[in-house]
């Protein structure tokens, strides 16, 4: 029985793992939203938009390319203009 229960925490431990390399997890406020990634990484899982430009968050090459801009803008943090002016300025689209 012991064994089992180890192979159990085991399996939610990765799968807890998997579930944060596969999503950013975004602060916008009080309130978190999350943005799926393009490849597993645990680089950006946390992102706190809290005292960071728009332009900061859409330097961020992996951000922009799993499409940040699009958040923000659902958000009411930027427009569609802007975001098409960083996508320009980032040489995307």
């Amino acid at each position: 029985m012991k064994r089992k229960k180890k192979f159990i925490l085991l399996l939610l431990l990765g799968g807890a793992l998997y579930f944060c390399l596969s999503y950013h997890f975004v602060f916008v406020g009080k309130t978190v939203k999350m943005l799926k990634k393009s490849e597993l990484t645990l680089e950006y899982t946390f992102v706190n938009t809290k005292g960071r430009s728009n332009k900061a968050l859409m330097k961020i090459d992996q951000l922009r390319e799993d499409r940040i801009g699009d958040l923000l803008v659902d958000m009411g943090h930027m427009s569609e203009e802007e975001k098409e002016e960083f996508m320009v300025l980032y040489g995307e689209e």
